[in-house]
């Protein structure tokens, strides 16, 4: 199988688009890399087509013009990061040049990162929410249950606004978020590393 056959089997521009930093909304949505687009004008699914600039194809079209390479390069390097096997008796022993990302990409990046995060945190607290909630009326309050009930809302909001927001109001709130983030993504590490027979049923180690 060549990389050109491996990858469009494999990889939705979808999949490839959010591997590479560009947020896509629950409508299949996304700010269109290839133009100065201010809202959502690019559908991303299979393929992907942006109905203001027209820039249209599959995966490997797509990362053909985010990174300034050939439809072959791109073809590689998609089935390079996504671990996709190939036949590569004519793969060049020297990797292609990819141009640095533009400072467009760079934040795109990490607009979806404050998303993951954020979205993740979010399904933890209604996690929590249930599992948490007490018992019977004379039960002590849970910190994560606690937790929960102050940040739910406020979680949700923020999600809504990078989903649905100017971009003036999404960039904000990266600026805004950006510490909180780290230190998310530093709690997420130490419950991953916690060792599973230290855990208790009621105690976490997102419990801080």
């Amino acid at each position: 199988m060549n990389v050109f056959e491996a990858v469009k089997g494999n990889v939705t521009t979808r999949q490839a688009a959010e591997m590479y930093g560009i947020k896509v909304n629950r409508n299949g949505m996304a700010v269109c890399p290839f133009h100065n687009d201010k809202n959502p004008s690019m559908k991303v699914d299979k393929r992907f087509h942006c109905f203001a600039c027209q820039a249209d194809g599959d995966a490997v079209d797509f990362v053909s013009r985010l990174f300034g390479l050939p439809c072959k390069e791109a073809a590689m390097k998609l089935a390079d990061d996504f671990g996709i096997p190939y036949d590569s008796r004519h793969k060049p022993t020297v990797r292609p040049h990819i141009r640095e990302p533009t400072a467009e990409q760079i934040y795109q990046k990490e607009e979806a990162r404050c998303f993951r995060v954020l979205s993740d945190y979010f399904h933890l607290l209604r996690s929590w929410e249930r599992q948490y909630a007490p018992r019977t009326s004379e039960d002590e309050w849970h910190p994560l249950f606690v937790e929960a009930l102050q940040k739910t809302s406020y979680i949700e909001y923020l999600l809504d606004t990078l989903i649905d927001g100017s971009p003036e109001e999404r960039q904000a709130l990266v600026a805004e978020q950006r510490n909180e983030v780290m230190k998310l993504e530093q709690r997420f590490a130490e419950r991953r590393t916690e060792p599973r027979h230290s855990r208790n049923p009621r105690k976490s180690g997102l419990d801080r």
